[in-house]
C-alpha cells in the first residue's frame, strides 16, 4: 500500500508519518511518496522522516520526488497539504486585508479569497494526476485551506464520478480532546451534532457513547474561555450564541477587536516562518518526533486526524469522523450537492453524512451568505472570470462593498499576479 503526500515539505508531514507508524497493524502501508518543489524542504523533511522510519524499526520505503506524477503514482491514498506562494503570499493576504481596512486572515475573509483563487486551479491538477496515474479507487484527502472550499471545486470541477475526495481539518479531532479531557470521557466515545462549513461551523450537541452531555461540554467550553487570556471570543458573546462556537467564528463575532489587534500587530506569516525556520533546525538534527514541536505552529493533531481517518477508509471501520463532503441531504436547510462540514460514517465506501437537526438562527443567515461566497469564489478561480469575483467579495460579510470591489479586486490581481494567470 502507497500513500502520496503533495506537500511533502511540509512542517505537518513528520506527524502525519508518526502517525501512520503508530497504526501499521491496522494501515500497512509500506510505501510513503513525499512530492515538494522545494529541495531544501523536501531534504530536510525527507530526512528526518528516514530516521524516524528507522528509529521505529524500519519496515516503511520512503520516496522523495519533485514529479508529481511519480509521487503519486500508484497511490491508494494521497494526502494534499500544499501552499501556493508560502508564507510570503500568506503575508501578502494579510497585509492587503490590512491596507483596505477588512480581515486578512489567510482562510477567512479577503485573504481566504485571494488563497482559494491561487489554490484552486493547482488543486484541480493534483486531482486530475491522481485520477490517472494513482491507484484505481484511490482516496485523496484535502487538507489544503481553506479547505471546505478547495473540497468544493474538487468535487464540483474534479475529474471522475463523483472524485473520491475527501476534506479534512484539524478544529473537530482539537475539540474533541479538550472535551473529552473536561467530561472525564474516551475522545473515541464522543460524537457531535455539528454543522456548518470548514471555519465557519457550530457544536449543537456532544454525545457520549450515545448519551447527550451537551450542558456539561458546554460549561467546559466556556470555562476554556474564562480561564485563556488568548481565548477566540468574549463570554458575552459566548453566551449570547449557546453553542460551541468554531474558533474561527472570532472573526464574523468580534470584527472590531480583530480589525484593531491587526493595527498593533505583525502579521501571523511573519510569526510562523519564524516558528518554521525553528522546525526545521530541529528536523534536521532529531531522530525522533515530538508531539510538541507543532504546538506553536497551528493546525495541531491534524495529522493524527488524517492517520486516523486513512485507517479507517481502509479498514471499513464505520467509525464517525468530522469531514468536508457532500450535503446530500444530511443537513436540511442546505442544498444537497454542496460541501459542508459535519459528523460522517467513515468505511471503505467513504464518508456517510449522518442526518442532523435543520439549521436555524443564529446560523442560517451566516452559513448561506457564506456558502454563496464560496461557489461564487470558486467560479473565478476556475474560469477567472472578474464579474464572479466580485460578486464573491460583496457575498463574502468580512470582504468589501460593491462600489470597493473592482478596486480591491484589482489591488489583489497586482499583487497575486505570479500565481494567477487565469486573470491574465
Amino acid at each position: 500500500m502507497k500513500l502520496a503526500v503533495v506537500g511533502g515539505g511540509s512542517t505537518y508531514t513528520p506527524e502525519l508519518i508518526d502517525g501512520l507508524l503508530r497504526r501499521r497493524a491496522q494501515l500497512p502501508v509500506d510505501t510513503v511518496s513525499l512530492y515538494d518543489p522545494s529541495a531544501q524542504r523536501l531534504g530536510v523533511i525527507g530526512g528526518f522522516v528516514a530516521r524516524m522510519c528507522q528509529a521505529a524499526g524500519g519496515g516503511l520505503r520512503l520516496e522523495t520526488t519533485d514529479d508529481l506524477r511519480e509521487c503519486v503514482g500508484g497511490a491508494d491514498f494521497v494526502v494534499s497539504q500544499f501552499r501556493i506562494g508560502g508564507q510570503p503570499a500568506r503575508h501578502g493576504d494579510e497585509l492587503l486585508g490590512r491596507r483596505w481596512g477588512v480581515v486578512g486572515q489567510e482562510t477567512t475573509g479577503v485573504g481566504g479569497f485571494a488563497k482559494g483563487l491561487r489554490t484552486i486551479p493547482v488543486a484541480l491538477a493534483v486531482q486530475a494526476a491522481v485520477a490517472k496515474h494513482a491507484a484505481a479507487g484511490a482516496w485523496l484527502i484535502n487538507f489544503t485551506n481553506p479547505a471546505g472550499m478547495v473540497t468544493e471545486a474538487l468535487l464540483a470541477h474534479g475529474v471522475g464520478d463523483p472524485p473520491r475526495v475527501l476534506g479534512l481539518c484539524n478544529y473537530p479531532w482539537v475539540l474533541r480532546a479538550e472535551l473529552a479531557a473536561g467530561l472525564r470521557a474516551p475522545a473515541d466515545a464522543i460524537t457531535f451534532d455539528y454543522a456548518g462549513l470548514n471555519h465557519l461551523s457550530w457544536v449543537r450537541d456532544v454525545l457520549v457513547d450515545g448519551r447527550s452531555r451537551f450542558a456539561e461540554a458546554w460549561t467546559v467550553w466556556r470555562h476554556g474561555l474564562e480561564t485563556d487570556p488568548d481565548a477566540p471570543f468574549r463570554l458575552a458573546v459566548a453566551d449570547d450564541v449557546g453553542l460551541i462556537c468554531n474558533s474561527y467564528l472570532q472573526y464574523y463575532y468580534e470584527t472590531s477587536r480583530i480589525l484593531e489587534r491587526q493595527r498593533h500587530t505583525e502579521t501571523r506569516a511573519e510569526v510562523v516562518l519564524r516558528i518554521e525556520a525553528a522546525l526545521l533546525r530541529r528536523y534536521g538534527e532529531e531522530a525522533r518526533y515530538d508531539p510538541e514541536m507543532l504546538r506553536h505552529r497551528g493546525g495541531a493533531y491534524y495529522s493524527e486526524a488524517a492517520a486516523a481517518l486513512l485507517t479507517d477508509l481502509h479498514t471499513d471501520a464505520r467509525a464517525v469522523h468530522v469531514v468536508n463532503v457532500r450535503n446530500n441531504g444530511a443537513l436540511p436547510g442546505v442544498a444537497d450537492d454542496v460541501v459542508i462540514e459535519t459528523s460522517c460514517e467513515v468505511g471503505a465506501d467513504g464518508a456517510r453524512p449522518l442526518p442532523v437537526p435543520a439549521v436555524r438562527e443564529p446560523i442560517k443567515g451566516l452559513l448561506t451568505a457564506v456558502k454563496d461566497y464560496e461557489l461564487l469564489a470558486i467560479q473565478a478561480a476556475v474560469s477567472g472570470d472578474t464579474r464572479a469575483a466580485r460578486l464573491a467579495l460583496v457575498a463574502h460579510p468580512l470582504a468589501v462593498d460593491g462600489l470597493r470591489a473592482g478596486p480591491f479586486l484589482d489591488d489583489l490581481l497586482t499583487t497575486n499576479s505570479r500565481w494567477l494567470p487565469q486573470f491574465a
